[in-house]
């Protein structure tokens, strides 16, 4: 019997290579149904194409062109909607940002798997999150990271667990000073070297915010305290993520860097099937390499250890402040080293309180109005 999914951000880089994957394993998948932000016409194509049951858009007035019998949900509370009214199995998480917060507590509160892409959704609730899951591998991750140490735990106790280690590509500014960073553009941190994303999660990367972000979801994905999280940079982006036990031993997990390989593991859990994907010629020689993080030239590092530490909504904060200011940086409004500094200011005006999901919701509209206000200034000086 196929599974039938719902896929939130079906029309972002994540979201096109599930629907990849999908067609590729045949009848295995049926979408029932597909959300995005604003690309109506790109959402009508795939309903017409995967005969989706649902079609949602959060930001738009219309959806036209869909299928005969395809429910078209058009507002903010779309995706949450089709969420707590489809049929369906999993629910895949791929949007950016917290519009993916809602939809994946309803589908939590109905028992359905969910397969996270979405960083925002941990990073900010990870509390409400965790406390929704009422069966073990409910949740499971897509970050290729966080797919790597969910894939070396399988069948064995966490209790045996003693640390993670993430690995980061180091994006394009691999061994750059703080001199340097100060010269980078929009486009000059786009230009990722191993992998394929979308400009927010690729500037993201540039910062290392992604792998800050990243610490914080490994800490309620497997239960693990800030100081048990570790990130290497490891630039040929082939060993994923290391998982040290209590008795010293390691292991970890190995591939090309190609987002369809965790996609799939997470569709088909916990089956596996050939993904016909590029492997390994072991007739050539091969260097992997592992270097330790400047998080004097890359501060959000820090930060984003500051924010776990800090706990209850600090992190939503560091995510709400983090969402306005990278567009902003996109938009030539702030440097590259605003980012981190505005951020580093932001949070030391927030008294972190309880992560309700009332409280975690306002830090987030706080932090971003923060930001901004504070990218005003930014911007004043720079004129």
């Amino acid at each position: 019997m196929a599974k039938r999914i719902l896929l939130l951000g079906s029309t972002g880089s994540i979201g096109r290579q599930v629907l990849d994957v999908c067609e590729r394993l045949g009848g295995q998948i049926e979408v029932v149904g597909l959300a995005a932000a604003r690309n109506a016409d790109l959402v009508a194509e795939q309903a017409r194409k995967w005969r989706a049951s649902y079609a949602a858009l959060t930001q738009g007035a219309t959806l036209d062109g869909l299928p005969d019998g395809c429910r078209a949900l058009v507002g903010p509370d779309a995706m949450a909607e089709m969420a707590g009214e489809a049929d369906y199995d999993m629910l895949v998480v791929s949007v950016s940002g917290m519009i993916g917060l809602k939809p994946t507590l309803i589908a939590l509160q109905r028992g359905k798997t969910i397969a996270l892409a979405s960083k925002e959704v941990l990073v900010a609730a990870g509390q409400a999150v965790t406390r929704a899951i009422t069966r073990q591998d409910q949740l499971l991750p897509i970050d290729s990271e966080h797919s790597a140490i969910f894939q070396c735990l399988d069948g064995r106790g966490r209790d045996n667990l003693d640390q993670v280690i993430l690995t980061a590509s180091g994006g394009p500014f691999r061994g750059w000073t703080r001199d340097q960073l100060a010269t980078v553009t929009p486009d000059m941190a786009l230009a990722h070297p191993t992998w394929r994303m979308g400009p927010k999660i690729t500037i993201d990367s540039a910062t290392l915010m992604n792998k800050g972000l990243e610490v914080i979801e490994a800490h309620w994905l497997f239960g693990l305290p800030p100081e048990k999280i570790e990130v290497v940079v490891h630039p040929q982006s082939i060993l994923h993520s290391i998982v040290q036990f209590v008795d010293g031993s390691m292991l970890a997990q190995l591939g090309y860097p190609d987002m369809r390989m965790p996609i799939q593991v997470a569709l088909l859990h916990p089956e596996r099937q050939d993904t016909g994907l590029e492997r390994f010629d072991f007739s050539k020689s091969y260097s992997l390499s592992l270097e330790p993080v400047d998080e004097n030239a890359f501060p959000c590092l820090r930060l984003a250890y500051e924010a776990l530490e800090a706990g209850g909504t600090m992190p939503a904060v560091l995510n709400g402040a983090n969402e306005a200011l990278v567009p902003m940086f996109l938009d030539g409004k702030i440097t590259f080293m605003d980012i981190p500094r505005i951020l580093e200011s932001v949070m030391a005006d927030h008294p972190p309180v309880e992560a309700t999901l009332e409280a975690v919701i306002a830090a987030d509209i706080w932090a971003r109005d923060a930001a901004k206000a504070k990218t005003e200034t930014v911007g004043a000086c720079l004129q």
